[in-house]
Order: C-alpha cells, then structure tokens, then sequence
C-alpha cells in the first residue's frame, strides 16, 4: 500500500459476528493502525494516547480501527482493562499482508516475523493519504492528529 492506492475487498473483524467493510468506512476519514500486541507497554501506550484523542477525532469525523493478530477476546479484555473507545479489529494475516506490515524484525539478534508498528490514513473515498511505518509511539498519535486536522 501507498499513498493514492485505494482500499478494496477488506474486512475488519471486530466482534464475533460483527465486521467492519470498506462500505462502512466510506464518507468518512479513517485511521487504520496495526500494533504487535495487546497489553505489551508501547502497544498500551499507544492504545491510550488514541483513546485520549478519540473524542477530537470524532468531532472531525475520524473513525479509529486498531489491528492486531490477538484474538476477538483479548481485545475484549485490553479494551475493557485501559477503557479503549475505539475497535480493535482481530487479523488472521489478510490485513497485515494487504497493508506489507508483517515483516521480519531482529531483537537480541534473534529474527522473527511480526507486525510491524504502523498507521494509514484512509479518505471518504477509501484513498490512502497518509503512511507512516517503524512507529515510534512517543508523540506519534498527535502527529496523525494534526495530519488530518489539516487536511481542511
């Protein structure tokens, strides 16, 4: 994914039975940000620091879908532990494939495969205007903020 290349056939699970298509996503700005892991400390940090926006978020019309490959009830659980306002959607390796996030990484020189820390910025026309990929969570969700708080 690039900018300008347009989301097609995606689905975001949720819930169980409930989804998220490009059709809901239409006519509305979306960030789409995929993390490691729940309940690690720079996934939580960044789940919090999304949460505190939300609300200015959503008075921009911005929905917020964090992507991860945990299971629908850890989700649940991480939601419902930091109070997270926003849908945390369950991967089985499609959306991490589709956005190239799933990558091999190196800690302590051992390489392994995992998602890399990663946020898009998706149009009302599904049209991707902003990438930013190696995440560093320290400022990084005021950055997206003030990305689209300027786009109008």
């Amino acid at each position: 994914m690039k900018i300008n290349d347009k989301l097609k056939d995606l689905s975001f699970q949720i819930e169980e039975g409930k989804v998220i298509k490009e059709i809901d996503l239409k006519g509305k700005i979306t960030i789409i940000y995929f993390y490691p892991k729940d309940d690690t400390p720079g996934c939580t940090k960044e789940a919090i620091e999304f949460s505190d926006y939300y609300e200015k978020l959503r008075k921009l019309g911005v929905m917020i879908i964090g992507v991860s490959k945990d299971s629908l009830i850890k989700h649940k659980k991480f939601k419902d532990k930091y109070n997270i306002k926003f849908h945390l959607a369950s991967d089985d390796g499609t959306l991490c494939g589709e956005f190239k996030v799933w990558v091999e990484k190196s800690m302590y020189g051992k390489k392994y495969m995992g998602i890399e820390r990663s946020t898009f910025v998706i149009d009302k026309d599904l049209r991707i205007l902003g990438i930013w990929r190696k995440v560093k969570v320290k400022g990084h969700v005021e950055e997206v903020y003030d990305f689209i708080n300027n786009l109008s």
